[in-house]
């Protein structure tokens, strides 16, 4: 059985929701494509410094 890492379970996360909330959110192709890869990356880079923070907080 497949076990993902933590991280790849984060881009999983972030690839389907930013899917999602760009099909709901827009109405014209290009604009779902930019705010699709918008939510994207912030889905990321939110949790790679929410990551950051908690190891700086227990360090």
């Amino acid at each position: 059985m497949y076990s993902p890492s933590h991280f790849t379970a984060v881009l999983l996360f972030a690839l389907f929701t930013s899917v999602v909330f760009g099909i709901t959110q827009r109405s014209e192709t290009r604009s779902m494509i930019r705010y699709g890869l918008y939510c994207f990356c912030l889905f990321v880079l939110g949790t790679v410094a929410a990551s950051w923070l908690m190891w700086l907080i227990h360090h």
